[in-house]
């Protein structure tokens, strides 16, 4: 009787984990179009219109050392021809007019390091097509760069705002957080070093915006939507049985840029005000088909 009864368990549990065998589904992964965010101080830099731009006589720029970064719009364009929103639009950040008129909303940026992913979506949302251009508006940068304080060097970390124009209600620098509730336009910016946090203003239409379609596709005027080709076009069938990354690579050349008062090529700064800042914007875009 014990041999049958522990015949009969045994017999039982092959039943029931066969059972469990069968009933395991196979996971079906969709495949996706994933969106990285990289920089690059290597990359050629670039004025408006897409040429390669040197440093204006009686400026000086340096590579910022990046921390973090965040677009707010982000578009696919079939042809040199397409106009902005006309192409394939991925992405577009939340909005808000708590400041007055329509602004991006900071409070619900994504904000995400260099080379991490930025935007993952199914690949069966996209439309098929033929893609040679990438459309891609910043909206925050986060970095270090160097100044010089009473002949020293000391490292600042500067939080950016390029976007067109951003409703914030506080924002925090490295260490230190700035109270602001209301709406700041291209330009803003506050830096943190030793002497405590400076906040300031790029003049207005002073960001550089590269845009190579300059005169096929222009971009609106205070906007940062930054222009660039794919080496090869990317396709996308609407049948992938893999996801597609692509790597939005910026060029941070030189893009930390100032008036050189003294000509000393370093960014001076005194207790409560520095040599004036007059451009932080990126300074080219390639996308990267991986």
């Amino acid at each position: 009787m014990l041999r049958f009864s522990s015949l009969f368990a045994s017999v039982f549990v092959l039943i029931i984990l066969n059972s469990c065998k069968k009933s395991e589904e196979p996971i079906v992964t969709e495949p996706k179009l994933i969106i990285k965010i990289n920089v690059d101080p290597d990359q050629e830099r670039l004025g408006n219109d897409g040429s390669p731009a040197a440093i204006p006589v009686g400026n000086a720029g340096q590579d910022p050392s990046f921390n973090l970064i965040s677009a707010h719009y982000l578009e696919f364009a079939p042809n040199a021809f397409t106009p902005l929103g006309d192409g394939e639009i991925l992405y577009h950040a939340p909005e808000t007019t708590s400041g007055g008129a329509s602004a991006i909303d900071f409070d619900q940026s994504k904000i995400v390091e260099p080379g991490e992913i930025f935007l993952s979506v199914p690949l069966e949302d996209v439309q098929p097509g033929t893609y040679e251009w990438v459309r891609l508006s910043l909206s925050y940068q986060n970095y270090d760069v160097s100044l010089n304080f009473g002949g020293n060097t000391f490292t600042a970390t500067l939080a950016s705002f390029v976007g067109f124009n951003t409703y914030i209600t506080n924002y925090t620098i490295k260490n230190e957080s700035v109270v602001v509730n209301e709406n700041k336009l291209q330009g803003y910016f506050g830096f943190e070093s030793i002497g405590g946090v400076v906040t300031g203003q790029v003049p207005q239409g002073a960001i550089t915006v590269p845009n190579p379609l300059f005169n096929s596709s222009p971009i609106p005027s205070g906007s940062c939507v930054v222009t660039g080709k794919y080496a090869s076009p990317l396709v996308i069938s609407g049948n992938e049985t893999q996801d597609i990354t692509v790597t939005m690579s910026l060029s941070t050349n030189k893009s930390f840029e100032w008036k050189d008062s003294n000509g000393n090529g370093k960014w001076d700064v005194e207790v409560g005000s520095a040599e004036e800042v007059v451009d932080m914007g990126l300074r080219g875009l390639i996308p990267v088909i991986e």
